[in-house]
């Protein structure tokens, strides 16, 4: 894909990190809190970068924009973050035009997620788009492409079974602490932190372990109480977390701090302790481990345990990747309709000129002349005339950048 209808110095880039080469420390050291990411955007508007939208999560941290090149781009990154140009060269990636319209819809549609068929992204596009949309940064291309992502995940979610099962990084950690630790139904459990995460593993934990000793805290508490008052659970002040601490034989760590909120300072041991940090950037300091009877799980391990569950999903990867293609031809169809637009209009508009030009040179020239029968037949000469350009260009083998700029030098036209 060319750059679609945006100023011919400017390409639709994808720049960004995740799971796949960048590990949870450097992850959290480019992640971005939603200040973060409203100082990213403000940045953006003053740089005069017109349309992005940015996401960060647990897995990745992106941006999806125009840009003249894609150091603007990681540069608005890295200016929000406490991640390093270098850090980033390191473990970063860059896709231009047709390659990061590609990595969107695998992105969005769960393919690219650290646990095959996760839809949880999809969410964060969209609430990311609205923030871009309201900030006036977001285009009709980009606009298109995240309703076309959108599309594609609902419908794979719809006909295929890629989400089937449940395997999530929640369920994952119950899965974990259920296998390692004995008697669980009566160990006392810590859940500190009730976000999206945080919220799925309590639901898990309750559901799976039948455990009536579940404490949640959570820096704003009425957050946790409307968890417990579902699941008819205990709630202690954030003040109170060094002393639940010492009571518990689980810790589920899940919040969205930007720093350690544990480590071993806090940790006053009688017995021994499993604590599972899911969060990003990490909240559990890795000193925790220096106490005799603490083992320490991040989330990056969770993610590999792999069971029947995924190797039955990746069955359905080639259905989902035949409907990405599906939604992605229409979407390109457009994007290639809408490139040439202009330039088309631009030309019936030069040839009615010349249409119009001419009839009225015949008029006076000749007598008795039929102008409604030549207005007639004219038009219809345009509308085929261009007709046969539009097909040219809509064709696939069609190099469409070359073709505008030769009917524009021909004609001596200038699409708007």
């Amino acid at each position: 894909m060319e750059n679609n209808n945006v100023p011919k110095h400017l390409y639709f880039y994808s720049v960004g990190l995740s799971y796949k080469k960048a590990d949870a420390e450097v992850r959290g050291q480019f992640s971005l809190d939603a200040v973060a990411k409203t100082h990213l955007l403000e940045q953006a508007k003053k740089e005069g970068i017109e349309s992005l939208i940015v996401t960060s999560t647990c897995n990745r941290t992106e941006i999806y924009g125009f840009a003249e090149h894609p150091f603007q781009l990681i540069k608005l990154i890295c200016d929000n973050s406490n991640g390093s140009v270098d850090a980033f060269q390191k473990v970063g990636f860059v896709y231009k035009n047709q390659e990061a319209i590609n990595h969107m819809f695998r992105v969005g549609t769960g393919l690219d997620s650290q646990i095959l068929g996760d839809f949880e992204i999809i969410s964060q596009i969209k609430t990311s788009f609205t923030h871009s949309k309201s900030m006036g940064l977001a285009n009709a291309f980009l606009e298109r492409l995240v309703n076309a992502v959108i599309q594609a995940s609902k419908k794979i979610k719809n006909e295929t079974e890629i989400s089937s099962g449940a395997t999530s990084v929640s369920f994952a950690s119950v899965q974990y602490i259920i296998k390692n630790v004995e008697d669980i139904g009566n160990k006392n459990i810590l859940l500190f932190g009730t976000g999206k995460i945080g919220r799925n593993t309590c639901e898990n934990l309750v559901k799976h372990t039948k455990n009536e000793h579940i404490t949640l805290i959570n820096r704003t508490k009425d957050k946790a109480e409307k968890l417990a008052g579902k699941l008819n659970l205990i709630v202690k002040d954030y003040s109170e977390l060094h002393l639940e601490l010492q009571k518990a034989d689980v810790v589920v760590v899940a919040t969205g701090a930007q720093n350690p909120t544990v480590d071993k300072a806090i940790l006053n041991l009688k017995k021994p302790l499993l604590i599972l940090d899911l969060s990003i950037p990490k909240n559990v300091n890795e000193n925790v481990e220096e106490l005799e009877g603490v083992t320490l799980i991040h989330m990056d391990y969770l993610s590999q345990l792999t069971d029947e569950t995924l190797e039955n999903r990746k069955l359905h990867i080639p259905a989902a990747e035949a409907i990405i293609e599906e939604v992605k031809e229409e979407f390109i169809t457009w994007t290639k309709g809408r490139k040439f637009a202009p330039t088309i209009n631009a030309l019936k508009e030069k040839l009615n000129a010349i249409k119009n030009s001419e009839l009225d040179f015949q008029s006076r020239k000749i007598a008795d002349f039929n102008e409604e029968q030549a207005e007639i037949i004219s038009n219809r000469i345009i509308q085929k005339i261009t007709t046969h350009f539009a097909n040219h260009l809509k064709d696939d083998d069609t190099m469409v950048d070359e073709s505008i700029e030769w009917i524009e030098k021909v004609f001596k036209i200038k699409a708007s």
